[in-house]
């Protein structure tokens, strides 16, 4: 806080600020001249993204012929399988047989409607796009190609918290980057149980980054699912928020229930953000007032636990927004160094840095200057977090397969070293030791101190206007003379 006494923490003590990583959002269509221009699609309903690889059909007609015929579930289904390039899909035809809903095998420009379900087709990748489905050909070869985590991105930047992902039967780890840009927005994230799985690699690497909300046999989703959306969107959640007396004194309530147990106070966190976060909670649990949910925080402690993690995950991923890493590359990075005598010290602190893969785009993007220079410096990077979990797997540096999504083959085979039982890739101890992490409240706790660059991307975001009127000060008291505030878009 302003009042306190703002000391450098000593070299040896690792601080951290909040799990508030980038919010994607779709980019905005361009209004049309054409007068006779269809309306724009219905989004006013969720769509449910579905994918699978190897012993996928059985886990797909597990799944369909549990949903009841005698209803509509309102959702959209859209199926994402692995398929060889010369392997006719028998997917269209298999799930015609389970379920009353009409089934297409997708063409570019279909509108996604609900109460019907879109197979994807070999050979291609398949986005969402303002409710609607488009097809790509792949840019990555065969072995390489994530059309999962492709979609499942695109689902998340389109429908925000209507984004709901299924992961099912599959080897690898497809599935699992688009799973954590979908919970980010506020959507809903199920896996397969594994021991029903045929394979599973791909559901349980979800599950390991506890991102998952259900894991569930196939037979036993869409009862969940339903419930769900019954709940979540019911209740008119694209109205104007308002905020009568009663609201106000629930999220007053749980507030004071987050501190107590946690320490963390969301009381200056946006409303309209813990609105939405809290409802998610009350819709997975099928509760429907504030006050229901306020009793049930205090009965199960555990439930404190589950809202404050929702509360902290964002989206993130390594270079996001390669534009402005460009900037950063190109600009700002070489101009730390340019007006610092040789052997002097440059400081780093990206705050907000959830699993990490941000504060290692940066240490990357140093080292790889460094290596430019004729003369010698010092480099000391701070990476902080009130998310205590995020933090300890940004320590240990450890990322799924798919990351190739983001890092190119140069940087993953000079900075990552590749496991050769599950793919995944370790971060390189040359870059880690670049690295401190932290537990640190960034609301709450004193700042670094004579820092030349901060990263604080999409963490302001989160926070109402007061706070962040708090925040620039302690921003700029924390930055040398010339310091970068590396902000968000």
């Amino acid at each position: 806080p302003p009042n306190e006494p703002v000391n450098e923490p000593a070299p040896v003590i690792e601080p951290d600020a909040i799990a508030a990583s980038a919010l994607t959002t779709a980019p905005e269509s361009i209004a049309s001249a054409v007068t006779d221009e269809p309306p724009p699609p219905d989004r006013t309903f969720p769509i449910v993204g579905i994918g699978a690889s190897a012993g996928g059909l059985a886990a797909f007609e597990a799944f369909f012929s549990a949903i009841p015929a005698n209803i509509e579930t309102g959702m959209a289904f859209v199926l994402v399988q692995h398929l060889a390039p010369d392997h006719k899909s028998i997917l269209t035809e298999l799930v015609r047989r389970y379920t009353r809903m009409q089934v297409y095998e997708v063409e570019d420009g279909m509108v996604v409607r609900p109460n019907c379900a879109y197979i994807i087709p070999p050979k291609l990748d398949m986005a969402l796009y303002n409710g609607t489905l488009h097809l790509l050909e792949p840019s990555a070869p065969r072995g390489l190609r994530l059309p999962i985590d492709f979609f499942f991105r695109s689902l998340a930047q389109d429908q925000h918290e209507r984004a709901i992902c299924i992961v099912l039967s599959g080897t690898g780890s497809d599935g699992t980057l688009g799973a954590r840009a979908i919970k980010g927005e506020g959507g809903l994230v199920m896996a397969q149980a594994p021991k029903t799985a045929a394979y599973d690699g791909m559901p349980g690497s979800v599950i390991a980054t506890g991102l998952t909300d259900f894991v569930l046999p196939p037979t036993e989703m869409p009862e969940q699912l339903i419930n769900y959306a019954a709940h979540a969107f019911g209740m008119g959640r694209h109205a104007p928020i308002l905020s009568p007396p009663k609201v106000e004194d629930a999220l007053t309530r749980i507030c004071i229930l987050l501190r107590d147990q946690t320490t963390h106070d969301f009381s200056q966190y946006k409303q309209s953000t813990l609105i939405r976060r809290i409802e998610r909670r009350m819709a997975l649990h099928q509760i429907e007032r504030q006050g229901d949910y306020v009793r049930y925080l205090q009965q199960d402690p555990s439930e404190i636990e589950e809202l404050f993690r929702d509360l902290l995950i964002g989206v993130t991923n390594f270079f996001r927004d390669p534009e402005a890493f460009a900037v950063l590359e190109q600009e700002i990075i070489p101009r730390l160094f340019s007006d610092k005598p040789a052997g002097a010290t440059v400081r780093i602190w990206v705050c907000g840095c959830s699993t990490g893969e941000e504060a290692y785009s940066i240490a990357i993007l140093i080292k790889e200057h460094l290596e430019t220079l004729k003369q010698a410096f010092k480099v000391q990077m701070f990476a902080s977090d009130v998310d205590a979990r995020a933090i300890g797997q940004a320590r240990a540096g450890v990322y799924p397969a798919n990351i190739t999504a983001d890092v190119s083959p140069e940087r993953l085979a000079r900075f990552f070293i590749q496991d050769a039982v599950d793919g995944s890739y370790r971060i390189q101890k040359g870059i880690r030791d670049l690295l401190v992490f932290s537990e640190h409240d960034l609301i709450q706790a004193p700042p670094f101190s004579r820092i030349d660059l901060i990263s604080c991307r999409n963490l302001l975001i989160y926070f109402n206007g007061d706070l962040q009127k708090r925040l620039i000060p302690l921003f700029h008291y924390a930055l040398n003379p010339n310091g970068v505030l590396f902000l968000g878009n």
